[in-house]
């Protein structure tokens, strides 16, 4: 039976227990093989054999308290193991690199991500919002706390607890009966989803340990207490579900970006329509200062166009026709028109989005480890903490209440949350910062293994260099540069190869006129001939100049010179005799130099690998200063970078996504350079889409941070534990401070992760 697969967005998920209990509780449905929670995305992806009953699943989750919302259209066949996709790119042999949910249908998804309805993280909103996934605004955490569920019970048990003392301070004698009343306000609802997480499998979840210390302490005439630790608790779990909503605001914000609206052209009119409803192909106009509405490519106009709040990019980049434009970006300075290139729900801020999202979904080596770890560490904790109730009574004559008042603070203080979301929140926190500069990770496996690459290797054509040749060196023989380069671009004129077009851009550069030629003939393999005002013009190929035997000496070794430095030589002749020679080579990318230099002092070595002529490759590495290897094969580079592997270095290849593919997914992290294009997104494990060397070390960079913060956070809530585990036995601290000493290692947990989001790297 074909495996397929449903995504779901979950509603009221604050921490990393809300998703093990939902993962635990799908995984019991039969038919189901898989199951990816991610709270920072809100979202659950399950993969199923098709005769699961998806009623059941959302049921059960909806049980525990959650809300579920199936995402449209997102029932679709798995894709075959080891297809190249975001999350299952084939590393060869590299281990480690386990992205846990092979098989998503990236294609098959739905694209919603520029409306997701963010009302769903509330619980009160179940199936209805699937209607609302498109097309109208909504705050990031639908509504302000007080008006959600969560926020609802937390007002209501803090009120009960104020008039519990209150009661207790006028008539002292049912004091004891007012504040069990208080606690039940606040417990059962705690307690019923205990009970559901028991029934699904998670026996130990934080709401059971909750619902034992708040009963325990009332056998122990501890009422008062057990009432103002369910109040803490119930404020502690709204503080992470802010905290967890402030993380998803981050990535969802870029959503924002995009408008609403665009300005469709139709038959010569100009009309307003909603920007989700615009198909590819259509032509929209955007006028100055207005926000591009859609992906697509500059058909007339040119104008400054500020890639900020996409790409983070300070300086206005100048575009005009044939150019790349992004939705969200903001027009300068002039009238432009643009044929879109992708729907909405297929632009490159959605596609972000969402691959931001799934990426999330899939853990890390550390993440996996952390989730074991509080499979056993969570059942210890409550042996622990009934240890202690029990056995000094009994052994000891120690006081009962006093023992087992110790037991339950314990039982509290172990709870896992902040231990098991000190993972994710960072991963999720730098997934997103990198997405907002253009870095796009997938997964928690990438960003851990970027952290330890220890050599890059780079494609050379688009990747180090710009992609196209440019005029380097116009030297003339008898006339003026600016002659020789009209007449060249005479000939030139109407052709679209790469050389032809870089000598007609120096020529519209350099403001040189470009009169129309007559009689003009292409001489296959030569170069091509033709006539203006009275003169024979001929650009040739300098074996082709030879042939006619117009070069001498001299001219021959300036040429021989200019080969030597990688330049590719264009000969001029007029009227049969040469007049100037014309040089171009594809030049490094302005940011090259720099970005290696700061793989260079971050102890990463680089090298260049590269199909060009071993001359070209020798004259691109001189002037970057990196080593390189030329004329090679895709399976060349695939080779080498085993080769390398083997020396004991961890392998990043950065490379366009198409022709390095074998590389790509030979390497421990492959990286695709370029502007945003499916291939590139889609193949890779990580993408620099707008196209800077230097994005790569931010990005090795990025996973560095993250890896630190990681280290900080489990070092909070480890060490927040201890010192109230021993605080506790020795009597120091009870049963409120161990719920504060829990939420607040939770709340600093997550707070320091979204510090990621602010980074300036």
């Amino acid at each position: 039976m074909a495996e397929s697969e449903t995504r779901y967005r979950v509603g009221g998920m604050d921490c990393a227990a809300c998703a093990t209990k939902i993962d635990t509780a799908v995984r019991r449905v039969a038919g189901v093989a898989d199951v990816s929670v991610s709270v920072m995305a809100g979202t659950m992806t399950v993969r199923h054999d098709g005769s699961s009953d998806l009623k059941v699943i959302e049921k059960r989750v909806m049980g525990l308290g959650y809300s579920v919302a199936p995402l449209a259209g997102s029932a679709a066949p798995a894709r075959e193991h080891g297809s190249h996709h975001y999350d299952d790119h084939d590393h060869g042999d590299h281990a480690g690199h386990d992205h846990g949910h092979e098989g998503h249908d990236h294609a098959g998804h739905d694209h919603d991500h520029a409306n997701h309805d963010h009302a769903s993280h509330d619980h009160d909103h179940g199936e209805k919002e699937i209607e609302g996934l498109h097309g109208h605004d909504h705050a990031p955490m639908a509504g302000p706390w007080w008006q959600r569920k969560k926020g609802r019970l937390t007002i209501l048990s803090g009120v009960a607890l104020v008039v519990a003392y209150a009661v207790g301070h006028l008539v002292p004698a049912i004091a004891p009966y007012a504040f069990i009343v208080a606690m039940l306000v606040g417990l059962v609802p705690i307690a019923r989803r205990a009970v559901m997480a028991a029934l699904s499998g998670t026996p130990f979840s934080i709401e059971m340990l909750m619902t034992i210390a708040a009963v325990g302490a009332v056998i122990i005439n501890a009422g008062e207490e057990a009432a103002t630790v369910v109040f803490l608790f119930l404020v502690g779990e709204l503080l992470e579900g802010v905290a967890a909503g402030k993380a998803r605001e981050s990535i969802q914000s870029l959503t924002g970006l995009v408008p609403k609206s665009a300005l469709l052209e139709d038959n010569g009119q100009t009309r307003e329509v909603p920007a989700e409803s615009l198909a590819v192909g259509a032509i929209i106009m955007v006028r100055p200062g207005d926000r591009i509405s859609a992906d697509g490519i500059i058909i007339s106009g040119e104008s400054a166009i500020d890639e900020a709040p996409v790409t983070g990019e300070s300086t206005p980049v100048r575009k005009g026709v044939d150019a790349v434009v992004f939705a969200g970006t903001v027009n300068g300075d002039a009238v432009l028109r643009v044929r879109v290139t992708a729907a909405a729900a297929d632009n490159t801020i959605a596609r972000v989005v969402k691959l931001v999202e799934e990426a999330q979904e899939s853990k890390a080596p550390t993440e996996r480890f952390i989730d074991r770890f509080s499979r056993y560490y969570t059942p210890g904790v409550v042996v622990v903490a009934a240890l202690v109730a029990v056995v000094p009574p009994l052994l000891f004559a120690g006081p009962w209440g006093e023992w087992v008042y110790k037991g339950l603070a314990i039982l509290l203080i172990g709870c896992p949350c902040a231990l098991v979301i000190s993972t994710p929140a960072a991963i999720a926190a730098s997934l997103s910062s990198g997405a907002r500069r253009g870095l796009l990770m997938k997964g928690g496996a990438v960003l851990e293994t970027l952290g330890k690459v220890t050599m890059v290797a780079f494609d050379k054509t688009g990747t180090l260099t710009e992609g196209k040749p440019q005029v380097t060196d116009i030297i003339s023989f008898g006339l003026s540069e600016a002659q020789v380069l009209s007449r060249a671009a005479v000939l030139e004129r109407g052709s679209s190869h790469p050389l032809a077009l870089a000598i007609l851009n120096r020529a519209k550069a350099d403001g040189v006129p470009v009169p129309p030629a007559f009689e003009l003939e292409a001489l296959p393999g030569k170069g091509v001939s033709g006539k203006v005002g009275g003169e024979t013009l001929d650009l040739l190929s300098p074996p082709a100049a030879r042939e006619r035997g117009t070069l001498s000496a001299e001219q021959d070794a300036r040429i021989t010179a200019l080969n030597d430095e990688g330049k590719s030589v264009s000969v001029l002749l007029v009227n049969g005799i040469a007049a100037g020679l014309i040089a171009m080579r594809d030049e490094p990318r302005e940011d090259a130099e720099a970005g290696l230099a700061a793989l260079k002092s971050a102890g990463v070595k680089a090298m260049m690998l590269t199909g060009d002529n071993k001359r070209t490759a020798a004259a691109v590495a001189g002037m970057l200063g990196i080593d390189w290897r030329g004329e090679m094969m895709p399976e060349d580079k695939q080779r080498v970078v085993g080769e390398l592997k083997r020396q004991g270095f961890i392998v990043a290849k950065v490379g366009d996504g198409i022709n390095d593919a074998p590389a790509l997914a030979a390497a421990d992290i492959g990286i695709a350079m370029g502007g945003g294009t499916d291939v590139a997104l889609e193949t890779a494990d990580a993408a620099v889409l707008h196209g800077r060397v230097g994005d790569v070390a931010r990005m090795i960079e990025l996973s560095k941070r993250t890896m630190r913060n990681i280290l900080q956070n489990i070092t909070i809530a480890l060490g927040l534990k201890a010192v109230f585990l021993v605080t506790t036995i020795a009597g120091i601290t009870g049963l409120w401070p161990a719920i504060l000493a829990d939420t607040g290692a939770t709340v600093l947990v997550t707070i320091n992760a979204l510090r990621l989001l602010r980074i300036k790297i």
